[in-house]
């Protein structure tokens, strides 16, 4: 095995196609063909079975595949440790947030980042957490930051913060009178707003389950005008009058508003969400990786 031999196979299963994999490796058709017919040979086997244009991997090349994931894995590893023994001046960060998550986190992470590590290069995705997670096992980032975690056993976790989430509404409404006094937010009895309509995330966004799980625990069932997947839209239509909307505090503090609306703790004693880093299970982490996760944490 060779690691160009590899990346071959790995892109041709991606695609299961030869012009698509070809193009992404910037090598002619012809090339890889040839290329994964010599290996074939020398494997006594086929690796793929085709159908058409279609390339889908035989039993032999799935574990071809599995040992070829592990060698790369290994050696980005070693590449990351080499360059934190040689030098910290220079590198690259892969990291991915949850959808809307970084504009609240990242500017401010970033500026003290920057100052330490002026030459770490850093891409920042922002995906659902389905596709996070395998970009995490697919060895395609060095971390990623969950809204809330379904642990998976090629992977670790540390818990970042805990954020409440918070009621939010016009600061005019009638309701806006009625929160308890506490220490942070006043708390607001959520049966108090049975019959106002809400703007929510869909459900598969984790602050929209929250507001189902809430209704649900509560036993109301207010009508929800409008959904959006956008946290900033929904605090928009909801100091226009469409309803109230559910936000983790940490976008409340980051919003850039006119006019701040009204803030409650759901209950006396609130409603939290647990922010935590995921990595694969005994990757190496470079220096710059833990301290860009340490900052982060002390930010927060």
């Amino acid at each position: 095995m060779n690691f160009t031999e590899l990346n071959y196979i790995l892109c041709i299963a991606k695609h299961q196609n030869l012009t698509k994999a070809a193009q992404e490796l910037y090598v002619s058709q012809p090339t890889l063909t040839k290329y994964l017919q010599k290996l074939e040979r020398e494997m006594d086997g086929k690796l793929f079975s085709r159908s058409g244009n279609s390339y889908t991997p035989t039993y032999l090349g799935r574990r071809y595949m599995e040992y070829a994931k592990k060698v790369l894995a290994v050696n980005q590893d070693w590449e990351k440790e080499l360059q934190d023994l040689t030098s910290h001046s220079e590198g690259e960060l892969n990291i991915a947030f949850p959808l809307m998550r970084s504009s609240c986190m990242v500017p401010q992470i970033m500026q003290i980042f920057h100052e330490k590590y002026p030459g770490v290069k850093v891409n920042l995705l922002e995906e659902a957490y389905a596709i996070q997670e395998r970009l995490l096992l697919d060895d395609q980032l060095d971390f990623a930051i969950f809204n809330e975690v379904k642990p998976h056993s090629k992977l670790e976790y540390e818990t970042l913060f805990h954020e409440e989430i918070l009621l939010v509404m016009p600061e005019d409404h009638p309701l806006a009178s009625m929160g308890n006094e506490k220490e942070g937010y006043p708390w607001i009895d959520l049966k108090l707003l049975k019959d106002e309509p809400f703007v929510l995330h869909f459900p598969e966004q984790n602050t929209g389950q929250i507001a189902l799980e809430l209704f649900a625990k509560y036993h109301i069932q207010p009508p929800v005008s409008i959904r959006s997947r956008n946290t900033v839209t929904c605090v928009k239509l909801c100091q226009r009058g469409f309803g109230m909307c559910f936000i983790p505090e940490n976008y409340m503090k980051n919003l850039e508003l006119k006019k701040s609306p009204a803030c409650f703790s759901i209950g006396e004693q609130g409603v939290f969400s647990t922010l935590s880093i995921a990595y694969r299970k005994g990757a190496y982490l470079p220096v710059y990786a833990k301290d860009f996760i340490n900052i982060a944490r002390e930010y927060m």
